[in-house]
């Protein structure tokens, strides 16, 4: 029969442990058979009997099984030195802390600097010390954007951007409350300083386009000027207002650099513990306000110089020209001059040789000279001369050979209408006078006859 019908006998609870009977006391109840499961009251006796073994206490149970217990006293400093010991146990465990590879630990000792430890498991009296984890592999950024004067009070709108990280934990820690905010205020007011100290146009535009103004206000060349130019379109337009001689900037490339520079010595001397990056200029313009205004002024800047590359255009294609001319007329003087010269080389050449000739023959070469000399003159002359002696007859020359040739200058035929009337008067006066050896009825005529000689 189960052990829980009734008439089940000496069935013994499986609860009950094996029939665990403490006495004949009205605790042990039916013979101490039990009846159910044990009791939750039980279970914590027990626990308080072994709780009070540990601490020194015997529990001893009354002769009539009700487990009733009177205890003497023990030591009464176990307990708290338990507890202590527990509490130690648990803030030594506590004080166990893991630094990160990219880390490094800034360790407070009562609020004043201990030590900096590296990454690893280190440990830290909890309460005592206090460590602060910097990252000081991460590469932080922020942007700034501030509209500011410049030297010669206009306003311009700059953005950057400055990319940092942390190099001296203890510095970037204990010195400075919020050195981020104070980067910022930094980087502000080394950028008001270096935008201040330059002027608007050094700023918004680069330090080629500041050279090539500087070089037309001086009356220069533009640099890469070609020196023929068909279309003056072609030729650069250098968008800029005169820049200012002592600005502190060259040009717009130079103020990230400069920035960079100046805020590193500030950042140093503050003791922020920061080392800058980079710091990257986004962008430089006029306020959105006179934005228009700044337009305008470009826009005549570059009408001013287009005229002046169309003026230079004009000067590079005549000059070529000119040159051209010059050296024209040059070559032509130096060839008439070396003409000159080598015939009155050649001049003197003959005379000397003339003159060695005349010392050897003096008669021979005087008289070759006269023929010569006379050969040549007549050579060239139109009309002849001829003496026939001490007859009075008249003797036409006509040189038909040399009719038909056209004259020296003449672009026609070699007889004009005046050698032709002269020929027929010529022939009128030889029909009309008979040819005699004496006198005639004029007198005696001494020479000559006269002709035209064509050439």
């Amino acid at each position: 029969m189960a052990w829980n019908e009734p008439g089940g006998g000496n069935q013994q609870d499986p609860w009950s442990g094996g029939g665990d009977r403490r006495g004949s006391g009205s605790g042990g109840g039916n013979g101490g058979n039990n009846q159910g499961p044990p009791d939750l009251d039980e279970a914590l006796k027990k626990f308080k009997d072994k709780l009070n073994r540990m601490m020194g206490q015997r529990g001893k149970r009354g002769g009539n099984g009700s487990g009733g217990s009177s205890g003497g006293k023990g030591n009464p400093f176990i307990l708290p030195g338990v507890l202590v010991i527990i509490a130690l146990v648990i803030w030594a465990g506590s004080g166990f802390y893991v630094v990160d590879q990219s880390e490094r630990g800034v360790v407070l000792r009562f609020g004043e600097y201990h030590d900096t430890v590296n990454p690893g498991l280190h440990w830290s009296p909890t309460f005592v010390d206090q460590v602060t984890r910097v990252n000081v592999t991460e590469v932080r950024s922020f942007r700034q954007n501030a509209s500011m004067l410049t030297s010669d009070t206009n306003i311009v709108t700059v953005r950057l951007s400055a990319q940092y990280q942390v190099a001296n934990p203890r510095d970037y820690v204990l010195n400075v409350r919020d050195p981020e905010q104070s980067l910022r205020n930094a980087l502000d007011s080394t950028l008001r300083h270096v935008v201040g100290a330059s002027g608007m146009q050094n700023v918004l535009t680069s330090t080629t386009e500041v050279e090539e103004v500087k070089q037309i206000d001086e009356g220069g060349k533009v640099p890469d000027m070609p020196e023929t130019v068909e279309d003056p379109s072609e030729l650069p337009v250098v968008t800029m207002t005169p820049p200012v001689p002592d600005s502190l900037l060259s040009g717009r490339e130079e103020l990230g650099p400069e920035v960079a520079k100046r805020l590193q010595e500030s950042l140093d001397a503050y003791g922020l513990g920061l080392r800058l990056q980079t710091v990257n200029l986004e962008s430089t313009q006029a306020p959105e306000q006179v934005q228009d205004a700044v337009d305008d002024v470009i826009r005549s800047r570059e009408d001013r110089q287009r005229s002046i590359n169309e003026a230079r255009a004009y000067e590079n294609a005549l000059q070529p020209r000119t040159e051209g001319e010059a050296q024209r007329l040059i070559e032509e003087a130096t060839g008439y001059r070396n003409t000159v010269v080598s015939d009155a080389e050649g001049q003197t050449s003959r005379f000397l040789a003339v003159l060695g000739e005349y010392q050897q023959a003096p008669e021979v070469t005087r008289q070759r000279l006269y023929l010569d000399t006379v050969s040549e003159v007549l050579g060239n002359n139109r009309k002849a001369l001829i003496d026939v002696g001490s007859q009075n007859n008249s003797m036409i020359y006509l040189p038909l050979d040399q009719l038909g040739k056209p004259r020296a200058g003449d672009s026609g035929s070699g007889v004009d209408s005046q050698d032709i009337r002269e020929l027929e008067s010529v022939s009128q006066q030889v029909q009309n006078e008979p040819l005699s050896g004496g006198d005639n009825s004029n007198g005696q005529r001494q020479s000559s006859g006269i002709s035209r000689e064509g050439r």
